[in-house]
């Protein structure tokens, strides 16, 4: 069984891989390399060290703001486990995504005996606060600057993606009515049939999850620091915002980009790296070059550069300080100290 779980993770690995193999090739295609060489040569790296600073300040808010969530479940994790556990997320993230989200779940909750399926249900209470916020910064933005981002999502997004699928399926509608009823279906026959579902062992531990995921869900009514809670998530995203639009200095063609061109780019970079790719892989090179393009006019080769700066540069750094807290967590430093003992 485990031989088997560890092809089914190759393949999906390989799969995913491909998929970012292959927008790479769409954001580089019909690029002048001389160029995007040049303006890499010629970028101002220091910058990069700023954006660095904003982005871990970024994963200690996290860090802090899951600390209020798992509060509310009756458990008091240490900041410095919930961080080390956080950031062995990321890096897993990179080998297949959403792989963290249970792993980071998995390594906290063994190092505090926290039940893990609650700590899941507190993840998904932070990516539906996530979603929400990128949904407020979205409307926000159209407010004030217009349909600024609807207007290039709509033209690089969802025409191309419409016109694919009503290419393949004929009207797109009809595949979103199947969608729906078979989904309702499924439930209805879920709910009808769950006490004998029950019963299956492989059932029985996916209704246990779902209700640990659910309880998990709970932790936002009954969380006792609210505004403590508020607070991170809107630094959060002020260090997210801050992250990204710093970079713009690191190339001259950028650097007279404003602070909303940087929330701009915040917004389309984060629909880029919540695609089912490694760490984003391609769809944020693409996607980020063709927004510099779409609102300031700037040549693809050097949103290039800004993208590959912005990417790699977190992209080593999760590396780095992932690894370590994978080291830290698992124990593996605590283990070699009894030994040399």
């Amino acid at each position: 069984m485990s031989l088997r779980k560890g092809l089914i993770q190759a393949l999906k690995f390989l799969a995913f891989l491909l998929v970012g193999v292959v927008l790479l090739w769409l954001a580089f295609r019909n690029i002048d390399f001389r160029s995007l060489s040049d303006g890499l040569k010629n970028a101002r790296y220091s910058w990069l060290l700023l954006s660095l600073f904003f982005g871990l300040m970024a994963y200690f808010i996290r860090s802090r703001r899951w600390i209020l969530l798992i509060h509310a479940l009756g458990y008091n994790p240490s900041f410095r486990n919930t961080y080390h556990a956080l950031m062995t997320g990321y890096l897993f993230n990179i080998a297949l995504p959403r792989l963290g989200e249970i792993t980071r779940c998995v390594a906290l909750g063994k190092k505090e005996k926290i039940p893990v399926d609650q700590l899941f249900g507190t993840v998904i209470i932070e990516r539906t606060i996530d979603l929400i916020s990128i949904l407020i910064i979205m409307v926000v933005m159209i407010f004030f600057s217009g349909d600024q981002i609807g207007g290039f999502l709509n033209e690089n997004v969802m025409i191309p993606l419409s016109e694919k699928i009503q290419s393949v399926f004929g009207f797109t509608w009809i595949i979103w009515v199947l969608f729906l009823a078979f989904s309702g279906l499924l439930l209805a026959l879920i709910y009808i049939f769950r006490h004998s579902i029950r019963k299956v062992r492989l059932f029985a531990k996916i209704l246990d999850l779902a209700k640990g995921v659910i309880d998990g869900l709970k932790t936002i009514i009954r969380m006792e620091r609210k505004a403590e809670f508020l607070l991170h998530t809107v630094l959060l995203w002020l260090s997210y915002a801050l992250m990204t639009w710093v970079v713009v200095f690191a190339i001259e063609s950028t650097s007279h980009l404003t602070f909303a061109d940087g929330i701009f780019l915040l917004v389309i970079g984060s629909l880029a790296m919540s695609a089912p790719v490694q760490s984003g892989l391609g769809v944020f090179h693409f996607i980020i070059s063709r927004g510099l393009f779409f609102i300031d006019g700037i040549k693809l080769e050097d949103g290039l550069v800004y993208a590959i700066l912005t990417h790699e540069s977190q992209l080593i750094f999760v590396l780095i300080a992932g690894a370590i807290s994978f080291f830290v967590i698992s124990g593996f430093h605590s283990l070699k100290n009894k030994e040399t003992v």
